[in-house]
């Protein structure tokens, strides 16, 4: 299910792969056409990348499979689990009628979880934590709609109960949308957000319409409230943040998370980090202070 060497180059530009990352990805394309183990195991990865959502924190899942892997395809095996994978998923975003410019524009994220991949270890492929999340895209779970993605989920006890309290009538797996914010994709305007919101109203509600989500959440650092106190209120990360009603309080130091958007690598020591731009400055700033950083809970009601 992989296209030649003379075709790849076509399929991974689709999907954003890096161009640093091409030539090694079709280069190592003959191990694969040469190993019959190779390819019963890669069948079986993009079998279990469609199928199954998994956690980003899980230790095992496609991490065992590619640890089982011959050395042939280095850190790239899971980047051919995914490509392999590129033709059901296609062929399940046609069946919902899916237009293909939101399939092409969803699938991306492999290309951006590679860049991420690189940004932090200084060479190509794609681990495990970023292949789990990118399962999410691959079952059909997750879309990019403009400048932010959306994935069909249920409501968290948690959130729930924070919802619940607010006067809103919902329980636990209540339907509701995730809003999740790409990175390498310029800047999170309001104007890009107001599109966002109402192409994915209009778009679950043609292609999902029997998911009706009530609300729609967000669970990012970038609703952390310490935010207000170091960026200007009109910068776009405070106004996004004005989109949502505050959720529970999370209060479980996330101090990596920044680190790791901000700068690319979620171990580097707060005293070496970089205060080129406000964002910069806010998020090393606090920490070189002896603060944290927790992850914001926010939500708002969904239009039907």
């Amino acid at each position: 299910m992989l296209p030649d060497a003379d075709d790849l180059p076509d399929l991974l530009l689709d999907l954003a792969v890096p161009h640093e990352d091409i030539n090694e990805v079709t280069a190592r394309l003959r191990n694969v056409t040469a190993d019959p183990g190779l390819r019963r195991l890669l069948d079986a990865c993009a079998e279990d990348v469609t199928s199954v959502v998994r956690e980003v924190d899980d230790p095992g899942g496609l991490g065992d499979r590619a640890a089982h892997a011959s050395a042939a395809l280095g850190e790239y095996f899971l980047v051919y689990a995914f490509l392999v994978a590129v033709p059901r998923v296609r062929a399940a975003h046609r069946e919902l009628g899916i237009p293909g410019d939101i399939t092409r524009m969803t699938l991306t994220d492999l290309g951006r979880g590679m860049a991420l991949h690189r940004r932090r270890y200084g060479r190509g492929g794609l681990g495990a934590r970023q292949a789990h999340w990118l399962t999410r895209h691959f079952c059909g779970r997750l879309y990019q709609l403009g400048r932010l993605q959306y994935e069909l989920a249920g409501l968290g006890t948690r959130t729930a109960q924070a919802i619940a309290g607010a006067g809103t009538e919902v329980a636990a797996g209540t339907p509701s949308l995730n809003l999740h914010i790409p990175d390498f994709l310029g800047p999170l305007t309001p104007a890009a957000c107001d599109r966002s919101v109402l192409r994915a109203r209009e778009f679950f509600a043609r292609y999902f319409p029997d998911e009706k989500p009530v609300v729609a959440t967000c669970h990012s650092w970038l609703l952390d409230p310490q935010l207000r106190r170091h960026l200007p209120a009109d910068s776009n990360i405070i106004r996004f943040q004005e989109r949502f009603r505050p959720g529970w309080d999370d209060r479980e130091p996330a101090d990596t998370t920044p680190v790791a958007f901000v700068f690319g690598d979620p171990d580097l020591p707060a005293p070496d980090l970089p205060r080129r731009t406000s964002l910069e400055r806010a998020v090393g700033d606090l920490l070189r202070a002896g603060g944290h950083w927790y992850t914001g809970h926010g939500w708002f009601p969904w239009e039907r």
